[in-house]
């Protein structure tokens, strides 16, 4: 089984499309995209399980420069 999530952004002033495209070449991520709104950067991303979700989290996406914030919301199937 599969854990996705989506991941929301805030990035720098004017860093979100160079973080879109940077977080879309990580492996796990399967769309990012810059948006408006309260967020600058939407992804959705899926690996193993949830520690393996959360090491994609924080090694490598929160380790990107020009993120300022990130908020992970795992997909639920109620």
């Amino acid at each position: 089984m599969v854990v996705q999530a989506y991941i929301l952004i805030q990035t720098d002033v004017g860093k979100a499309a160079e973080v879109a495209r940077e977080v879309g070449a990580i492996s796990g991520v399967t769309l990012a995209e810059d948006v408006t709104g309260p967020y600058d950067v939407i992804v959705r991303a899926e690996a193993r399980n949830v520690d393996e979700l959360g090491k994609l989290v924080v090694s490598k996406v929160q380790n990107l420069e020009g993120i300022t914030r990130t908020l992970t919301c795992p997909v639920v199937h109620i």
